[in-house]
């Protein structure tokens, strides 16, 4: 029992050596980044709620261009859903985008277009975890409050040497921080912990001799950095096949709004799962005359599109299709749109992709 008191008073002697070094390394560090220019509340949960799951060089085109777009918290609330999803369109994850539309629209209901700055109010919002709430409320507020994210994670389990992030090493990572978090400047502590993963504390080749708090490390005194923490095996992605059909009407093509829970909002050429390739023609048939009420000829295949989702793959069989009958008591919500249109309307990735395949077939340009 001794011997364990001993250790942990050396591990949280060594934490009272983390704050000073590291944030003097973030002082002199620290990426040039747009939103770490203005600190406000707003400019901070907007970038917050893009970086999640985004890498950051991909985030400042959108964060800018959405700065632009909507100012202010009082501009998100009064945009359309629709002008909302095509500002992130591309950007992927578009439930965070649809939750911080309507946490936009709580706030300037509930609370006079403030943004709330205790723990209980803002974390109650759509979409805010409590990764969120800490960085928001640390880096905006200056309130002392952790900011833990895959980053932080590593660069911890790392630096007290814990090789699983079982749940009781997560706990322990939080209380660590929790104790040791620099109070004066909680938002840059969090921050440099998450700059530190990003550019320093790499996943694969560490960049150890570049470190600020290599010394107290116990992984970098062990010699083997990267053996913290165990990586989790990946379950293989499933492939799935998905047959879309290029619907004509004069000069224009039939698109549909998707209200599934997966990339709602978004717009689509009308698309169906199906089993196998042998499937296509039948089971799109059946779709449409379910769907939109009517009949439709198979003329041929266009092209094939693939595209990887975070949970699966995609193999988008399009087919070119003869309308046969006209759209009587639709299931979907749908729009016949031009070359010409596709800027007025959101769509995913993989619709895209179909569009840049195919836009000199469709449209002739």
């Amino acid at each position: 029992m001794g011997v364990e008191k001993n250790v942990l008073k050396k591990i949280n002697f060594q934490f009272m050596e983390l704050s000073r070094p590291l944030l003097s390394w973030f002082d002199t560090n620290k990426r040039v980044l747009p939103f770490r220019e203005n600190n406000n509340p707003y400019n901070v949960w907007v970038s917050e709620v893009m970086l999640q799951q985004t890498k950051v060089e991909t985030v400042i085109p959108y964060f800018n261009a959405w700065i632009q777009k909507f100012p202010n918290i009082n501009a998100v609330a009064d945009a359309s859903e629709k002008h909302i999803l095509k500002s992130w369109e591309g950007l992927g994850y578009y439930s965070r985008c649809r939750n911080f539309h309507r946490a936009a629209k709580i706030v300037v209901k509930e609370y006079n277009s403030i943004i709330p700055d205790t723990w209980d109010e803002f974390r109650s919002l759509p979409g805010v975890g409590d990764y969120t709430a800490g960085a928001v409320l640390s880096i905006a507020f200056n309130k002392d409050y952790v900011a833990i994210d895959g980053n932080v994670k590593r660069v911890m389990a790392r630096l007290t040497g814990r090789k699983k992030l079982s749940k009781y090493n997560q706990n322990y990572i939080k209380s660590s921080l929790n104790k040791h978090i620099d109070k004066k400047r909680p938002g840059d502590f969090n921050q440099a912990l998450m700059e530190l993963g990003a550019c320093v504390c790499l996943p694969q080749k560490p960049k150890c001799f570049e470190c600020p708090i290599s010394k107290i490390c116990s992984a970098y005194k062990n010699g083997s950095p990267t053996d913290y923490p165990i990586k989790e095996v990946k379950k293989k992605i499933p492939q799935y096949i998905f047959a879309g059909g290029i619907i004509r009407k004069e000069n224009k093509i039939l698109i549909q709004k998707r209200d599934s829970r997966m990339l709602k909002g978004l717009w689509e050429i009308p698309m169906v799962r199906v089993s196998s390739d042998l499937d296509l023609t039948r089971v799109f048939k059946d779709y449409m005359l379910q769907e939109y009420g009517i009949t439709i000829k198979f003329r041929n295949i266009l092209s094939q599109v693939d595209h990887t989702y975070s949970h699966f793959k995609m193999k988008l069989i399009i087919i070119d299709c003869s309308i046969l009958s006209n759209i009587k008591n639709a299931n979907k919500l749908y729009s016949w749109i031009s070359i010409l249109d596709i800027d007025d309307f959101a769509f995913h990735k993989a619709n895209h992709k179909v569009f840049a395949k195919l836009k000199k077939v469709i449209w002739d340009v």
